[in-house]
């Protein structure tokens, strides 16, 4: 079964690439969702199951090694939530990476851009400069831009 289904020709299927810790991304997916467009949001993903988070697998997260995190990468949980993302991923026509975000958001993005998929990085708010966004679609601080462009 389809992780999430365009029902209209004319509607994007976009994965929005952010982080938990992103104040802009709710906003970014109701804006997204209020144009009609299928959204994949990592916070509230479509099976209902919620997003995945560390401590699901193990409340002591914080305090694995190396080689903790590597066998914990194989727990029904992380092979879960890591497929429901990636199905979502291939699925997308278009990424919106929505900064400030991490390392999984970043390697999102840089996945789905490899793939051929129209990437977007949306920063609202002042960043470090980053040389490999060259290979994005779009870099733009506004959400109107973000819009328009898809």
């Amino acid at each position: 079964m389809s992780t999430f289904t365009a029902k209209l020709t004319n509607m994007a299927k976009i994965y929005v690439a952010s982080s938990w810790k992103n104040p802009y991304q709710p906003e970014v997916v109701k804006k997204l969702r209020e144009q009609g467009h299928q959204v994949f949001d990592f916070r509230n993903p479509p099976d209902g199951k919620g997003g995945f988070f560390w401590k699901d697998v193990d409340p002591d997260w914080a305090n694995w090694t190396t080689q903790d995190y590597i066998s914990h990468l194989d727990h029904e949980w992380a092979r879960y939530g890591f497929q429901r993302d990636f199905d979502a991923m291939k699925e997308a026509d278009i990424c919106v990476l929505v900064l400030p975000c991490g390392r999984s958001a970043h390697t999102e993005a840089g996945w789905m851009a490899g793939a051929g998929k129209k990437v977007i990085a949306y920063i609202p708010d002042k960043e470090d400069p980053e040389l490999m966004y060259k290979m994005f679609d779009l870099i733009t601080d506004s959400l109107d831009t973000v819009i328009a462009a898809i």
